[in-house]
């Protein structure tokens, strides 16, 4: 914003140009209880097959924490009638990948489109059921205890999220990572206790099949009946999740590690995903903190000096996350310090109206990143499969009108909600002198 002594002149960002399609899919659910979803992509010579389960860690028992993570890991260690996952998805062409949240379990593979059925070949099978053995368990055990070690035992502020999880859940299954609470359940977790987690959660009626690419309607939903029609219907239980109560006062808690510098965090109880005031929430992230002009940067880092790196991001969730800011202070300055300095601009956040011309910049980011995004027939797949288990595939034509909506008023009273001391988690992470 150009500013004169005694005369402000408000210039208004452009509206990005609307370049985003509507991405045309088509739906069917098979008798066994799998949806399957289709959208045709010929810009491109290659299929992506995604097989999303709606299971993440938030469906484990808290003694036997980390299963939908070592499940990530056990789907590729062969199924019922196919010892070898990559072998042949490689003799195809093939290629492939798998991420665990809190929320889902995501496979995924590419792959030409001549070939198209033996993904439905790999993928069906392994829904099926997988090739449980100790010795195959006892592999990707160790594995997940590895990981376990790099991730959070070996790495510098590697604990960070399950200490804040910790800090800011108190009933709610977020309160643990998805790699596990601690490496005692993995190590315990019996052949027979996988096998329960497995039937209870990977079936037909627990997931979503989505195909993107040069592909014909028709052919994909025989491929899927074909491929898929015959696995059994497990009658997979709802979910039924305790609720969070509202958190009351500050949480506060201070730990002293081996890092190279101290540094904050402050979590707040943020709406979920499908709540109505989810984008301007994640706008005001966008705000705070994304890239060299957003407010923090400017006034914390550049100005003032008082951080050598700050953030403000979502955990995503799709049940209601956390909104956390955490930030490096530079040399000299205490986390008291540092810690007063972000809660200033939090209360600007809460008093004052972000400009038009500020919110306009961000969300024209935003859409540019969603569009470019969507251009990718991989992406077009996994984004439509996730957003079938969050609530409907739909979703994912209707996100940038969401964020396109938000107006400055929102983002005052979203914000006056979201950042109250009584709903902060606060971790102080010390570097050991």
């Amino acid at each position: 914003m150009l500013r004169v002594p005694g005369f402000e002149l408000t210039r208004i960002a452009q509206p990005a140009t609307r370049n985003f399609t509507m991405i045309h899919f088509e739906r069917t659910k098979l008798e066994n209880g799998l949806t399957v979803i289709v959208h045709q992509d010929q810009t491109t010579p290659m299929v992506a097959i995604d097989v999303c389960y709606n299971v993440g860690s938030r469906d484990e028992h808290p003694d036997r924490t980390g299963f939908a993570h070592l499940f990530e890991h056990l789907m590729f260690g062969g199924s019922k009638n196919i010892p070898v996952y990559d072998e042949p998805l490689q003799k195809a062409g093939g290629d492939n990948n798998a991420f665990t949240s809190n929320d889902l379990t995501n496979y995924y593979l590419t792959l030409p489109k001549n070939n198209i059925e033996t993904g439905f070949w790999l993928e069906s099978d392994r829904m099926l059921e997988l090739a449980f053995s100790k010795s195959s368990l006892d592999v990707q055990r160790n594995v997940v205890i590895e990981e376990f070690k790099q991730r959070q035992l070996n790495q510098p502020y590697g604990d960070v999220w399950p200490l804040l999880r910790q800090l800011a859940f108190k009933v709610h299954p977020y309160q643990w990572p998805t790699i596990g609470r601690e490496i005692s359940h993995i190590e315990k977790a019996t052949l027979q206790q996988v096998k329960d987690f497995f039937f209870a959660h990977y079936a037909p009626d627990n997931a979503v099949l989505v195909v993107t690419g040069d592909v014909d309607f028709d052919q994909v939903f025989r491929l899927a009946e074909r491929w898929f029609g015959p696995i059994p219907n497990r009658k997979v239980k709802p979910r039924n999740l305790p609720k969070e109560p509202v958190q009351t006062e500050i949480r506060e808690q201070t730990v002293i590690r081996e890092v190279p510098n101290d540094t904050i965090y402050m979590a707040y109880h943020m709406d979920g995903r499908l709540d109505p005031d989810y984008f301007a929430t994640d706008l005001v992230s966008d705000v705070l903190s994304n890239g060299n002009s957003s407010r923090m940067y400017q006034n914390l880092v550049q100005k003032e000096k008082l951080f050598s790196e700050l953030d403000a991001y979502l955990s995503g969730d799709y049940e209601p996350g956390l909104f956390v800011v955490s930030g490096k202070p530079s040399n000299g300055i205490s986390l008291e310090t540092a810690r007063m300095a972000i809660e200033q601009e939090l209360d600007r956040m809460k008093q004052e109206l972000v400009s038009s011309y500020e919110l306009e910049k961000v969300k024209n980011k935003l859409e540019a990143n969603i569009v470019y995004g969507e251009m990718n027939y991989l992406t077009k797949a996994m984004n439509l499969a996730t957003n079938e288990v969050l609530d409907d595939a739909g979703l994912i034509n209707s996100q940038v009108e969401s964020y396109r909506s938000v107006t400055p008023e929102q983002i005052r009273e979203v914000s006056q909600h979201l950042f109250r001391t009584e709903n902060c988690s606060v971790l102080n992470y010390i570097a050991k002198k």
